[in-house]
């Protein structure tokens, strides 16, 4: 710290100050003037420690509503295709080869997607991304309900989507902190969570019953529909001009540019690695959950859907208990031990025969899994300032969501060797051993993020709280 800079006076003289109507975060691009959303500094009340503090903003809760519709039919859409491709094809390989032609691209073309996030309006780029996976669903739509749909139709529009999600996913992620600022961010990435673990349980559900009654065409036209709603709310959002500088070279050199500073910056490279590894060895268990339900606990269609609803409520158990944490001290420590926990449930859940005994361990698995990956998420956006934001969050797209198809391949490969329980036991101890190495270095991780943060919010002219005083990021306090 600079000597004679006194951080707890700047803070106090921060609370002081005029309520800020225009504090909207500078997007960069390649235009002049850009539009921002307008984000009223809204002063902390008593009562600021709310579940759904993040929904005092506006232009957030149009966004909640919005993809709260559009991720239920994203969820209808999702059973319904693997529903068309068994009953095309009947082939238990296909269907994992379609989810991998739609995860892949993500892993290949995040970065770029990145790049444009730190480059053009986030909120034009969200609405062509979004209008685009609405006119994919309402093909895939128009070829089921005429009778024409072909396996091949639906691995081309899979891809297509793919691609689309790899722009869209890293600029949904750095829009986040233009419509609540960071002292909500932890609160609107765990309503995030909440939102689409609520509709993973009820998009399934609905599909089941158009599915029988109508059949999958039906869910694809109902997901084209709920893509109105979020395209909706982002043309609702209340935006202002400001200028901007745009970023210096090519697109190539800015994801280059991301990548290093991402290797230069320890504390955000060690927590994506820590996601990228518990999603490539601990995240597949899902893939073999058909094992376990009908060869190993012998609980059958109706058996698997108990498991992965157990999951479920595991995971938004996960993310409303995030929703209730107010700051960021200690979430490093969080992230390790949620890690932990997860390795052990999996490991405890491969040795049991017992059906309900292994879905009760599933709800563990859940929530620690909401908490390492939500965590990481508010971790990473608060270390990160606004001219990378796109790029390190195209990076956790990666490590999050590209390394699905990696994991779901190696985890087939290794049942088919070593059999299902033996491969996610396995998991569960690589997750165990990586998070016990990040706890290892966690001391000298926070001191690091703290420094970071401290120059980031000095520089916004904001000092949290819990940096300017003795709070980590990292560590909780004593």
């Amino acid at each position: 710290m600079t000597p004679g800079f006194d951080m707890r006076r700047l803070a106090r003289k921060s609370d002081k100050a005029p309520e800020d109507s225009g504090g909207a975060e500078r997007e960069r691009s390649a235009g002049g003037a850009a539009e921002s959303p307008v984000r009223p500094r809204t002063p902390r009340k008593p009562g600021g420690h709310s579940l759904v503090r993040a929904l005092r903003h506006r232009n957030y809760r149009l966004f909640f509503g919005g993809q709260l519709i559009s991720l239920t039919g994203t969820w209808m859409q999702m059973v319904a295709q693997s529903w068309l491709v068994y009953r095309l094809t009947g082939s238990a390989v296909l269907l994992g080869f379609v989810g991998f032609s739609g995860q892949i691209p993500v892993f290949l073309l995040a970065p770029l997607g990145g790049s444009m996030a730190d480059r053009l309006n986030r909120r034009r780029v969200l609405v062509a991304t979004q209008t685009m996976s609405m006119l994919l669903a309402f093909l895939l739509a128009a070829l089921t309900l005429t009778g024409y749909v072909e396996v091949w139709h639906v691995f081309a529009l899979a891809s297509l989507l793919g691609i689309t999600n790899a722009f869209d996913i890293p600029t949904r992620q750095a829009f986040v902190v233009d419509m609540v600022g960071k002292e909500d961010l932890i609160n609107a990435i765990a309503l995030n969570s909440s939102m689409i673990n609520g509709a993973r349980i009820v998009g399934p559900a609905i599909a089941g019953v158009l599915l029988d009654v109508l059949g999958e065409g039906w869910c694809f036209f109902a997901n084209g529909v709920s893509f109105l709603a979020v395209i909706a709310s982002l043309l609702l959002m209340r935006m202002v001009a400001q200028t901007r500088v745009p970023l210096p070279g090519s697109p190539l050199a800015s994801i280059v540019e991301g990548f290093r500073y991402i290797k230069r910056t320890r504390p955000i490279l060690a927590l994506l690695l820590m996601l990228g590894l518990v999603s490539l060895m601990g995240m597949p268990y899902a893939v073999l959950m058909p094992i376990f339900a009908d060869q190993i606990l012998h609980g059958g269609a109706r058996g698997l859907g108990l498991l992965m609803g157990a999951t479920g409520v595991g995971a938004l158990a996960g993310s409303l208990t995030l929703a209730a944490k107010s700051g960021i001290h200690g979430l490093g420590r969080w992230i390790a031990l949620a890690a932990v926990g997860f390795g052990i449930s999996l490991v405890l859940f491969s040795l049991s025969r017992f059906f309900w005994l292994s879905a009760a361990l599933l709800l563990p698995v859940g929530f620690c899994m909401i908490i390492e990956m939500a965590s990481s998420n508010t971790l990473i956006q608060s270390l990160v300032s606004d001219e990378l934001r796109g790029r390190v969050m195209a990076v956790y797209s990666m490590m999050f969501m590209g390394m699905a198809p990696f994991g779901s391949l190696l985890a087939g490969a290794l049942a088919h060797s070593l059999g299902a329980p033996s491969t996610v036991a396995l998991g569960g101890v690589a997750c165990i051993a990586g998070a016990l190495i990040f706890l290892w270095r966690l001391p000298a991780l926070h001191l690091e993020a703290r420094r970071i943060i401290v120059a980031l919010e000095v520089a916004g002219g904001e000092p949290p709280e819990e940096i300017t005083g003795e709070a980590s990021p990292l560590v909780p306090r004593n």
